[in-house]
């Protein structure tokens, strides 16, 4: 989804914005992301791409970046609340949009409360996910940060800065995916310096719009997930009781990040919101074969070589193996530290190749892989797969030995005459999964 980046002028300030779905006349919906925002550079993560197409498949979705981030200007002086409701206004106007939803993430939460607050008129619905409305502890307000805290936590921010790093707090499910914090690094990059970002973040921590929540006339959505890593749930809890009419919905999930963890729960809450209904992507149960490989003797290389050398290692293995899910036609659905979960839709004999041909492609590295593969129906759970095909793939796996690729029967039986050779290894109970299965284990 390419999308259509332009600039709104107001005055001599340029503001970046980014159109998706452009052509759609169903509805708008302005997405304003935070601090942390590049519109071009956003949706070069998968996740957070799929996350913004099921967006757009309500209707035309502009992404906008604020002043001091991104492609829009750098700050030249102190930014208020008050001018940049009035930056919003402008893309709203460049746009074409009279009427639209806007959908408020962590530090602009406030900007969007603010909009509506001021432009009732221009604003259709309002949805609030894991806000804040104040970032200083205060009475009634306890439960955010001192002063101290806060330049503590500032500075661990601006310290990673630019390296991904601080996916950590932002996404804890998806510590160990290099891909997500590669992304990540690079967002944060063309977000701002670490100057620039620090002096956001000075500014943001000035904010303060627990009285413009009772003066809201506009359909509120207050969205949050309860054991939230990055911002306290409270913030969203005093939100949802001071906005009149609010409807608060808590999901289940430690990932701050929006298009990560169980997505699904959270666009269908938003869909059902904005348009009435849930019409978008109920749960699949596609038949795909699983396949997991991890490294022989992880512990061990980590103890020999030292954090940094592992990762680095760890690195060279990803980026090794990443074009053999490609060339075999696999979904690379995550990484688990030295693991990776791949799963193939079709040709079960296709999985098979992946895994034989993984083994070969980290041996110049030094390392040693094995494999295992099951074949089955999985849930789809956003952009993660899950059911109990993945949890016997994940048996089988932990069977076999170094250099060695293991399948459950059920692959075994469906490859028959794809001129792969196979023998038998056993028959085992796999913990947590009914009856005996038989083992077959691809010969070299």
């Amino acid at each position: 989804m390419e999308g259509r980046t332009a600039y709104a002028r107001r005055g001599e300030r340029s503001i970046a914005y980014r159109t998706l779905n452009p052509e759609s006349t169903e509805q708008d919906l302005l997405f304003l992301t935070g601090m942390i925002s590049n519109v071009e550079v956003l949706t070069d993560g998968p996740r957070i791409l799929r996350f913004v197409e099921r967006l757009a498949a309500f209707g035309r979705v502009t992404l906008m970046d604020r002043v001091g981030t991104g492609l829009s200007d750098s700050l030249e002086a102190d930014r208020s609340l008050e001018d940049e409701v009035e930056d919003v206004v402008a893309v709203l106007d460049a746009v074409g949009a009279e009427r639209t939803a806007i959908l408020g993430y962590t530090s602009s939460a406030g900007l969007s409360v603010s909009v509506a607050a001021a432009h009732p008129e221009r604003v259709r619905a309002l949805v609030l996910y894991a806000g804040m409305y104040r970032t200083l502890a205060d009475s009634g307000y306890d439960w955010a940060q001192g002063p101290e805290e806060r330049e503590v936590t500032m500075g661990r921010v601006l310290e990673r800065w630019g390296t991904g790093e601080n996916l950590d707090r932002l996404a804890p499910s998806l510590v160990g995916d290099e891909a997500a914090r590669a992304w990540l690094g690079r967002l944060e990059r063309s977000s701002a310096s670490p100057r620039g970002m620090r002096r956001l973040i000075e500014d943001f921590g000035r904010e303060d719009v627990r009285d413009v929540l009772g003066t809201l006339r506009v359909p509120t959505l207050v969205l949050h997930r309860t054991d939230d890593a990055l911002i306290d749930v409270r913030h969203s809890r005093y939100a949802a009781e001071h906005i009149p009419g609010a409807r608060y919905v808590e999901l289940e999930g430690r990932d701050s990040l929006p298009s990560a963890g169980d997505s699904e729960a959270l666009l269908g809450e938003l869909e059902e919101f904005l348009t009435g209904s849930r019409a978008g992507r109920s749960r699949e149960r596609p038949l795909l074969t699983i396949a997991f490989t991890d490294v022989v003797g992880a512990t061990a290389h980590a103890a020999r070589l030292g954090d940094e050398a592992w990762r680095e290692l760890l690195r060279a293995h990803d980026e090794a193996i990443r074009p053999v899910i490609a060339r075999f036609g696999g979904e690379e659905v995550k990484t688990i530290g030295d693991s990776f979960l791949v799963a193939f839709p079709g040709a079960p004999s296709q999985a098979v190749r992946f895994a034989a041909a993984a083994l070969e492609a980290v041996r110049p590295l030094g390392l040693t892989l094995r494999a295992g593969l099951h074949t089955g129906e999985c849930e789809r759970l956003g952009d993660d797969v899950g059911g109990m095909a993945v949890h016997i793939a994940a048996r089988v796996a932990a069977l076999a030995g170094p250099d060695e690729v293991l399948a459950s029967g059920t692959t075994y039986g469906t490859v028959v005459g794809s001129g792969l050779s196979w023998t038998m290894w056993g028959t085992r109970v796999l913990k947590g999964v009914p009856g005996e299965w038989p083992i077959f284990a691809l010969d070299a």
